[in-house]
C-alpha cells in the first residue's frame, strides 16, 4: 500500500518533465537543452524513487505503529466496556437505593408535613389567644397598674418565635390573674391625668375590670381608661354630691354599696353630655325667656297664696265651741272681744259682722253673714284666676317656640342641605327645648292651681256652715230665753 504523500509527489515531477520538453528553445541549443533536461529527469527520477522508498518505509512503520495503537485501544476498549458492566451494576444498585431512599424520604416527608400542621394549627391557635390575650388585658382597668404585664405576647403575635411551655403557662398564669383581678374590688394608690390635664398620684378604687373611681385632695369622682395609652383619666364632669358622698362612704369602709358603671365608661361619659336644667334653657331661644317669666310670676303667686292661707288658718271647730258655750251663757260681750281677737282669721271677721245682727230676723242675720262670705271670697280667689291662665299660656308659648325651631331648621335645610345634621340641630333643639320648658313650667302649675282652687272651695264651704251653726246657735239661745 502507498503512501498518498509519495504518488503527490512522483505526479508532480512527471508534470514538471512534461512541461521542460514543451518549453521552446532556440534552434541553435534545442540539442543541448533535450541533454540537460533528460539529465534533470533522470536526476529528478532518481530523487523520486528514493522518496518513494523512504515513504513506503514511513508507511510500513506508521501502519506497525497503527497496529500496536489499535491493540491497546481494543485493550482500552475492553478495560473500559468492563468498566462501564460495573458501573451500570453500581448504577443499578444506586437507582435501586435511590428508590429506597426516596420512598423514605416521602414517608419522612409525609410525617413532617403532617407535625408541621400539627405545629401550624397548635402556634395558630396559641397566636389566636394571645391576641385574644392581649386585647382582653389592654382593655382591662388593672393595665393601669402594670403597664408591661402583656408585653412578652408580642414576639407570640408577631410570629418572631415558636411558643414555648413556658409561654404558654406565662399566659395561663396572666389570665387566671386577670379574672380574679375581674372579681375584685381593689383600694390603692397610682397615677391618673385630673380634669386640667396633669399627671398625679391619687387614691383609687377599682370595682373589677367595670368601674374605676378616684380621690384627689378634696376631689372626688369617676375615671375613665383609655386603652390606647393604658392610662386613668379623671372624669371632666363631676358627679352629683349624692355620688361623691357614695364614693367617699365606701372608701372609708362606711358603707357597703357603692355606684358603679357596669358598660366600661359608656354611661360615664353620658355624664359629660348630660345638661342640666338651666344649661338646657339658653338652647331654647329668645321664647324660652317669656316660659321662664311665667314660671318666675306663677312661683311668686304661689308663695303669696300659702302665705295667705297659713295666716287665715285656724281650728274653726274648737273656735264654734267657745262661742257657743259663751252664746248659751249670754256672755256676748266676751263674745264679741274673742270675735275681735280673732277677726283678722276669716271666719271670726264674718261671725262678727253677723253679732250687730243678733236681735233682729233670722233672714237678716243670714243675709249679712252671706254679704260678708261674699266680701271675702274676692280677698280667698285672688290670683287664682291669673294662675289659671300662666298654665294655659306656658304650653302655648312652648309650641310656638316649637313652630319657629322648625322655621330655623327648614332655613337651614333650604340654604344647606341635609349634608350635615349638626347644622339643623340648633333649630331642633330650639324646638323641643321650649316645648319641654313649656310642659314643664305648664303640669306644676296646673297641679298646684287645681290644688288652691279645692281649698279655696273648701275654705268658702266652711264658713257658710259656720255662719249657719252661728244663727243656729244665736236662734236657739233667743228661743231659750223666751221660754
Amino acid at each position: 500500500m502507498k503512501h498518498p504523500y509519495i504518488i503527490h509527489k512522483g505526479m508532480v515531477l512527471i508534470a514538471l518533465v512534461i512541461c521542460c520538453t514543451f518549453v521552446p528553445a532556440g534552434a541553435q541549443d534545442m540539442r543541448q537543452t533535450h541533454v540537460t533536461l533528460a539529465r534533470q529527469k533522470k536526476v529528478m527520477q532518481e530523487k523520486a524513487a528514493q522518496e518513494l522508498k523512504a515513504a513506503r518505509r514511513e508507511a510500513i512503520a506508521q501502519e506497525e505503529k497503527i497496529k500496536q495503537d489499535r491493540a491497546s485501544l481494543m485493550a482500552a476498549i475492553n478495560a473500559i466496556k468492563a468498566k462501564n458492566q460495573r458501573l451500570k451494576k453500581a448504577n443499578a444498585d444506586l437507582l435501586a437505593d435511590i428508590e429506597q431512599t426516596k420512598s423514605r424520604a416521602d414517608e419522612v416527608r409525609e410525617s413532617l408535613a403532617e407535625t408541621q400542621a400539627v405545629n401550624r394549627e397548635l402556634s395558630g391557635f396559641i397566636r389566636s389567644n394571645a391576641k385574644d390575650l392581649e386585647s382582653m388585658l389592654i382593655q382591662s382597668l388593672q393595665s393601669a397598674l402594670d403597664l408591661e404585664r402583656h408585653t412578652f405576647l408580642a414576639p407570640l403575635i408577631n410570629q418572631e418565635k415558636f411558643p414555648s411551655m413556658e409561654d404558654i403557662r406565662h399566659m395561663v398564669s396572666l389570665l387566671f390573674t386577670e379574672i380574679q383581678a375581674s372579681g375584685e374590688v381593689k383600694l390603692t394608690r397610682g397615677s391618673i391625668v385630673d380634669r386640667q390635664g396633669k399627671e398625679r398620684m391619687a387614691d383609687l378604687l377599682l370595682i373589677g375590670n367595670f368601674t374605676g373611681m378616684y380621690t384627689l385632695d378634696d376631689e372626688t369622682g369617676f375615671l375613665l381608661y383609655s386603652d390606647q395609652s393604658r392610662r386613668f383619666f379623671a372624669l371632666s364632669k363631676l358627679p352629683s354630691a349624692r355620688m361623691i358622698a357614695n364614693i367617699k362612704a365606701y372608701m372609708n369602709k362606711e358603707s357597703g354599696d357603692v355606684v358603679m358603671d357596669i358598660s366600661k365608661g359608656g354611661a360615664l361619659r353620658q355624664l359629660t353630655h348630660e345638661l342640666s336644667l338651666w344649661e338646657q334653657i339658653p338652647k331654647g331661644g329668645p321664647i324660652v325667656w317669656p316660659i321662664v317669666g311665667i314660671l318666675g310670676l306663677a312661683f311668686l303667686i304661689l308663695l303669696e297664696r300659702l302665705f295667705f292661707m297659713l295666716r287665715k288658718r285656724m281650728n274653726a271647730d274648737a273656735f264654734m265651741l267657745k262661742i257657743q258655750k259663751l252664746i248659751n251663757e249670754d256672755r256676748w260681750d266676751e263674745c264679741r272681744v274673742l270675735l275681735e281677737s280673732k277677726r283678722k282669721k276669716l271666719i271670726p271677721k264674718v261671725l262678727l259682722t253677723a253679732l250687730e245682727f243678733k236681735d233682729r230676723e233670722r233672714v237678716d242675720m243670714e243675709n249679712a253673714l252671706q254679704e260678708a262670705i261674699l266680701g271675702e271670697i274676692p280677698h280667698i280667689e285672688r290670683f287664682l284666676s291669673t294662675l289659671g291662665m300662666l298654665a294655659a299660656i306656658a304650653p302655648l308659648l312652648g309650641l310656638l317656640g316649637t313652630v319657629t325651631g322648625m322655621i330655623n331648621t327648614f332655613h337651614v335645610i333650604t340654604y344647606y342641605g341635609t349634608g350635615d345634621p349638626r347644622m339643623m340641630s340648633g333649630g331642633i333643639s330650639e324646638a323641643l327645648v321650649t316645648t319641654m320648658l313649656g310642659l314643664s313650667v305648664a303640669i306644676p302649675i296646673m297641679l298646684f292651681h287645681t290644688l288652691l282652687n279645692r281649698r279655696v272651695e273648701m275654705q268658702i264651704s266652711k264658713m257658710e256652715e259656720k255662719a249657719v251653726s252661728f244663727v243656729n246657735m244665736v236662734f236657739k239661745n233667743r228661743n231659750s230665753c223666751r221660754e
